[in-house]
């Protein structure tokens, strides 16, 4: 028997109050773990795109020694972090302690909604919900490696070598570096879901793949407008940005157009 008719609306709650707390669990564990080791992922992970070492400044490099004979991108050889309040340390580790759970804890947290979720579909349900919940862990992921490998780095290094003047002397303020790297990588984190939510606005035909191709010319000025804010002020970062997303909008019309044929298919099932 389907576990929804047996189990009454306040049990249902109950079990969402320990799927939350679960997973609160999950992320402070994370947590603890990252921050148990929070020197080593600050000098080897978090500050790890200020330096010439970083693979995507390495790769960068190659293909211009190769073909230009120089390197295109150089770095300098330290990056002057200055810590400004009492506790901005202790904040930092904080900030990066949770988002470092959040990231070690989503496939957790994820399986713990398939929990949930799994015993009120049907068989046919559950396989394609199985997918989807798997599929939005590796969306989430390859965004948070677009936007570390991909886009941070363009960010920092147009950061650092921007100069105005040789007089002045840069020394880089510990908040804004956080504030920087967790709006670049989380932030495209968070983006890379958007194929989700068109699958579903798609599966109770709010919108139509006509729709998604048809304003196509739209979607590509309001992706520059999200590459915009996501990212600084400077070009190449955006355009850095802006890329996969565009990549990204050309995969959930594809998504839309497999779930768009799925629901005429079973439609046709029904008149049938």
């Amino acid at each position: 028997m389907n576990r929804d008719k047996e189990m009454p609306f306040w049990g249902h709650v109950g079990e969402l109050r320990g799927l939350l707390i679960r997973s609160m669990v999950a992320i402070a564990i994370g947590g603890v773990f990252v921050g148990a080791h929070i020197t080593w992922i600050m000098d080897h992970v978090f500050f790890f795109p200020t330096q010439n070492s970083f693979p995507t400044f390495r790769l960068i490099n190659h293909f211009s020694r190769l073909y230009f004979g120089q390197d295109t991108i150089v770095l300098p050889d330290d990056f002057p972090v200055q810590v400004r309040k009492l506790y901005q340390q202790f904040n930092v580790m904080m900030a990066v302690s949770i988002f470092g759970g959040i990231v070690i804890a989503f496939p957790y947290i994820i399986w713990e909604l398939w929990k949930f979720i799994s015993p009120a579909l049907k068989k046919e349900e559950r396989k394609n919900a199985l997918f989807l919940i798997n599929f939005i862990w590796l969306l989430f992921m390859t965004g948070v490696l677009c936007g570390y490998f991909i886009i941070l780095p363009f960010a920092v290094n147009f950061g650092i070598i921007f100069r105005i003047s040789d007089i002045i002397t840069p020394l880089y303020d510990l908040s804004d570096y956080t504030t920087l790297f967790l709006q670049v990588v989380l932030g495209m984190g968070v983006i890379f879901l958007f194929p989700v939510i068109i699958y579903y606005l798609t599966l109770i035909d709010i919108i139509t793949p006509k729709f998604l191709k048809t304003y196509r010319r739209h979607a590509i000025v309001l992706i520059m407008v999200v590459a915009a804010i996501v990212t600084p002020a400077d070009v190449m970062s955006m355009l850095a940005a802006a890329f996969p997303l565009l990549l990204l909008y050309e995969f959930s019309i594809f998504v839309s157009v497999r779930t768009h044929y799925l629901n005429q298919k079973k439609e046709k099932k029904r008149n049938v």
